[in-house]
């Protein structure tokens, strides 16, 4: 009797034994080999095949304006009207200088037909026959040099009707009505552009461009004849496939990019110069595998995800991964078709240990509520 009270105490000291946490419970996904899209997405901005700045080419005042700013011109509309009162001026005296020149040519040449018979008798010395037929020659000359000055004072009259070089859309204009313009530069009265179709400039790099050649190759395309894709600020596919039209000789020695221009249809004249917009190249389709955004870790700049055996122990395992398509991976080494892995919970993952799936843990709790001894 005096002993047990000693085995109570030491019965009272000993430690509890810890319970064992559960394993935690995770998301699995099984990988699958799928139909992977051979696309590149790349940023580009917009420019269009003709910018035309129109400027004042004679120095004028500004008489009218005959454009709406933003719309569309034709080829050939008015656009500006500049005062013609001094050319029509100039032209007119440039005529009568004309006229003046034809008259002296005239007579320049009834002397030389009057001096030419006499000088073959001798009435006349050589030096007066010379003189005649210099006049003659002086007088032609003079003739041109005022014909050039009348062609001159016309074109300087057309140049008051300013007229649209191209079909496009006009912008701002930059003068208003009695602005002078032309005096000692020509003056930008405003500036168009034709938008349709339109121009689409792209810097890619050296590495990119060589997989679309490889791809157009297995393809048998032409590179130039890729499908594109443009997708607008909002998002939003344009629904007029484009194509490459130019790829520039060189890659850039400073930033190891290549600049391309690819062409889009722009009927409805949506797309305006200066957007920035990015391109897709349609490469056709390739199995492989894919795996969500959630299921990857970056881990001092590789990639690793959560593998699962049969048994249900979770092991890390690097992996290679391609382009990115919205919130999934490409996976280009490092797992098969019918591995399995974590996709759900990664953080609570640890090396070598088990994981369990809401279906286990399911299954679990019924089996455990099945054992429960029935209450009396």
């Amino acid at each position: 009797m005096a002993a047990l009270p000693a085995v109570f105490m030491l019965a009272g000291c000993k430690k509890p034994v810890p319970q064992t946490l559960p394993p935690p419970v995770v998301g699995i996904l099984e990988i699958k080999e799928s139909e992977i899209s051979m696309t590149a997405s790349i940023i580009g901005q917009l420019d269009s095949p003709q910018n035309v700045e129109i400027r004042a080419r004679v120095e004028a005042f500004v008489e009218k304006i005959c454009f709406t700013e933003g719309y569309n011109v034709k080829q050939g509309d008015l656009l500006f009207e500049l005062d013609k009162k001094p050319f029509v001026e100039r032209l007119a005296a440039s005529k009568a200088d004309q006229a003046k020149a034809d008259a002296g040519l005239k007579k320049a040449e009834a002397d030389l037909a009057r001096i030419k018979p006499l000088a073959g008798t001798g009435a006349v010395s050589k030096q007066d026959l010379d003189n005649a037929t210099a006049a003659v020659d002086a007088a032609k000359a003079s003739l041109e040099a005022a014909k050039a000055k009348v062609e001159s004072s016309q074109i300087d009259l057309g140049y008051c009707d300013v007229r649209s070089p191209i079909n496009g859309l006009i912008g701002a204009k930059e003068v208003s009505v009695g602005d002078l313009v032309g005096k000692g530069q020509a003056t930008l009265l405003a500036t168009m552009s034709s938008l349709n179709p339109i121009w689409c400039y792209c810097n890619i790099a050296e590495v990119d461009f060589i997989k679309i050649k490889n791809r157009a190759l297995e393809l048998g395309l032409d590179i130039g004849k890729l499908p594109l894709t443009l997708v607008l600020p909002n998002g939003q596919d344009h629904p007029e496939r484009g194509k490459l039209v130019f790829f520039d000789r060189a890659v850039s020695t400073k930033t190891g990019t290549m600049r391309v221009r690819a062409e889009f249809p722009n009927p409805t004249e949506i797309l305006r110069p200066g957007m920035f917009v990015r391109v897709r190249f349609e490469g056709g389709t390739r199995p492989g595998i894919q795996i969500p955004e959630r299921a990857v870790m970056e881990i001092q700049g590789k990639a690793f995800v959560w593998v699962v055996d049969d048994k249900r122990i979770a092991t890390q395992r690097p992996i290679r991964l391609g382009e990115q398509k919205d919130s999934r991976f490409v996976v280009l080494e490092g797992l098969k078709p019918g591995e399995r892995i974590v996709v759900e919970g990664v953080n609570k993952v640890r090396e070598g240990a088990p994981v369990m799936t809401p279906a286990d843990l399911a299954a679990h709790a019924g089996g455990a509520a099945g054992k429960q001894p029935a209450k009396p």
